[in-house]
């Protein structure tokens, strides 16, 4: 039986978890919306803003700054899809904060 996983470390089976809160699909869903701001207007010749914003040392009020500015517009625009999105750009931008907060350790 072949098993991708790293040969160093032994298999272990692990159960399938019964997530409460359809956290798989939504998991699945944000990897969904983060490859499609690669391929959308937020990349440009293969970079981000959002890169140049890290490199120049503003990366933590950037972040957050977002994702105060979309947790606060949460519901008070648009459509119901416009408020969802909001959220993943909110769970988004926190995600890169966690990337700046490992990378200025």
């Amino acid at each position: 039986m072949k098993h991708d996983h790293d040969q160093s470390k032994p298999f272990i089976a692990v159960p399938k978890i019964q997530y409460k809160f359809n956290e798989a699909d939504l998991i699945a869903e944000f990897k969904d919306y983060i490859d499609s701001t690669y391929a959308g207007h937020y990349s440009k010749d293969n970079f981000q803003a959002t890169e140049f914003i890290i490199d120049g040392g503003h990366g933590t009020g950037f972040c957050i700054g977002n994702v105060l500015k979309y947790a606060q517009r949460y519901g008070k625009k648009g459509s119901s899809a416009d408020a969802r999105k909001d959220l993943m750009k909110v769970l988004h931008y926190s995600l890169i904060q966690l990337y700046v907060h490992d990378f200025e350790e």
